[in-house]
C-alpha cells in the first residue's frame, strides 16, 4: 500500500508550448481546437515530419547576467519562467518561507544537449571544442535546476529528474515527498525541454515519428509529432490557499519490461495508476477525466487505451492534448497536468485532436470533441521509456 498523502495546493502554475504562451492562450487554443503543429524546419536538411516548436526562440537570447547558460533549452526556461507572472510568484513565495525552505524540483529528457551538439559541430581540424564552449555549465544533465536555481535565488534542495518523458510529472511526486518530509514549506516544479538534432533523429531511428500530424489513438496513426515546451508550477500546503485545484495523489512504477516499449498489458502503468487512486482514496469511477500520455505511438497508446477501457466507466472522459502541443518529453508530464487543471478550471474536457476514427482497443471513454464536463477530479498520465510511470490525480479546490 502507498504511504499516506496529505494534498498540496497548486497556487501558481505556467506553460509556454507551440500551442500558447501561458496558460491563457494554451486554454484558448485547446477550446478553439487551434493545434501549434507545423512543418519541420529545423536543420539544414529537416526530417520531413511535423513539430510543435515554441516560435521566437532563435531571437531571444538570454539576459547578459545568465549569458553562461545561453541555450535553446534555458531561452525557453526563461521565457517560460516570465509567463502568467510565474516568477513573481516564485520570488513571493521565496520571501514568505525563507529561500532555504523552498524546493525546487524539474524534469528534463535532454538537459541542453543542442548546445553541446553545436559545439561538436564548431570543432578545428584536429577535432578540438571551441574554447568558448569548454568549461561552459551548460553541458551537464543538472544544467536546467542549476539555472533555473540561479534565476530565481532558490537555496532549497534542487533536484533534476531525467526519467524520460514521465520526468515532468515525477517532479510532482517528489516535491510532494520533500514537503512531507519537512525538508522544505513549498516547492517550485516543472519542465523543459527543446527540439534538436538527438530528439528528431533519435526517434526517427525508432521508426516513431509520423510524416503528417500526429494522431493519437486513431487506428490509421503513423507515430508521433516531437514538440517543445516549459512548465512550471508553485506547490504549497492546503491550508494556505483552500481554494486552489489540488494534488491529491500520486503513482509511480518503473516497469523496465523494454528499453524503448511498455509492458505489453500495461503492468507498470496500471501499478502507477493503482497507487495513484489509492493515495487520493478514490475509485476509479470518481475520476471525471483523464489527460492520456497518448502520443500517438503504434504500441504505447494501444496499451493505454485498453488500461483505461478495462479499468474506468463510461462516465469518464479520456483525450490525449498531444495534437496542439506535440510530444515535449521530458516536459511532457508538466504540459499534461497543466492541461488536466485547464479542464479542472474551465469545465471543458478538451477532444483529441487530428483523430479521426479510433482503433478498436479504445473503450468509450476517449472522446475525439470536446465536451463541457464539470470536472472535479481529474487524472493525468505520463509514461516513458524504460517503463517510468507516473499518474497524478488532481482536484479542485474548496470553492470550485
Amino acid at each position: 500500500m502507498p504511504s499516506p498523502f496529505s494534498p498540496l495546493a497548486i497556487t501558481a502554475c505556467t506553460v509556454t508550448c507551440a500551442a500558447g504562451r501561458g496558460v491563457e492562450a494554451f486554454a484558448d487554443a485547446l477550446a478553439m481546437r487551434k493545434s501549434g503543429l507545423v512543418e519541420n524546419d529545423l536543420g539544414p536538411e529537416p526530417l520531413p515530419c511535423w513539430i510543435g516548436r515554441v516560435p521566437g526562440l532563435e531571437t531571444a537570447p538570454l539576459p547578459a547576467a545568465w549569458a553562461e547558460w545561453e541555450s535553446r533549452n534555458h531561452r525557453l526556461a526563461w521565457l517560460g519562467l516570465n509567463q502568467d507572472g510565474f516568477r513573481e510568484r516564485a520570488q513571493a513565495a521565496l520571501a514568505r518561507y525563507g529561500a532555504a525552505r523552498v524546493a525546487l524540483v524539474l524534469g528534463t529528457s535532454t538537459s541542453s544537449i543542442g548546445e553541446t551538439e553545436a559545439a561538436y559541430r564548431e570543432r578545428d581540424a584536429a577535432g578540438r571544442l571551441p574554447a568558448a564552449q569548454c568549461g561552459r555549465p551548460v553541458h551537464q544533465p543538472h544544467a536546467l535546476g542549476a539555472f533555473v536555481q540561479q534565476a530565481l535565488g532558490v537555496r532549497g534542495p534542487a533536484l533534476t529528474i531525467a526519467t524520460a518523458c514521465s520526468s515532468s510529472a515525477k517532479v510532482f511526486a517528489n516535491a510532494a515527498r520533500l514537503l512531507h518530509a519537512d525538508l522544505a514549506d513549498a516547492a517550485i516544479v516543472g519542465g523543459v525541454d527543446t527540439l534538436c538534432g538527438s530528439v528528431l533523429y533519435g526517434f526517427a531511428s525508432l521508426e516513431l515519428v509520423s510524416p503528417e500530424p500526429c494522431r493519437p489513438f486513431d487506428v490509421a496513426r503513423r507515430g508521433l509529432s516531437l514538440g517543445e515546451a516549459a512548465g512550471f508550477a508553485l506547490l504549497e500546503r492546503v491550508p494556505v490557499a483552500p481554494a486552489a485545484p489540488r494534488l491529491v495523489g500520486y503513482g509511480e512504477s518503473a516497469d523496465a519490461h523494454h528499453l524503448s516499449a511498455p509492458h505489453p498489458q500495461g503492468l507498470g502503468a496500471e501499478r502507477a495508476l493503482d497507487d495513484a487512486l489509492a493515495r487520493a482514496k478514490l475509485a476509479p469511477a470518481a475520476i471525471d477525466y483523464i489527460n492520456l500520455h497518448g502520443t500517438a505511438s503504434r504500441h504505447n497508446d494501444a496499451v493505454e487505451a485498453a488500461l483505461i477501457a478495462r479499468r474506468f466507466p463510461p462516465t469518464t472522459l479520456a483525450s490525449s492534448t498531444k495534437g496542439w502541443t506535440g510530444h515535449t518529453l521530458g516536459a511532457a508530464g508538466i504540459v499534461e497536468a497543466v492541461a488536466t487543471l485547464i479542464a479542472i478550471a474551465r469545465g471543458f474536457v478538451p477532444g483529441t485532436r487530428n483523430s479521426q476514427a479510433l482503433d478498436p482497443v479504445c473503450g468509450p471513454q476517449i472522446v475525439l470533441d470536446n465536451r463541457a464536463r464539470r470536472v472535479r477530479t481529474a487524472l493525468s498520465n505520463s509514461f516513458g521509456f524504460g517503463g517510468n510511470n507516473c499518474c497524478l490525480v488532481f482536484a479542485a479546490g474548496d470553492d470550485a
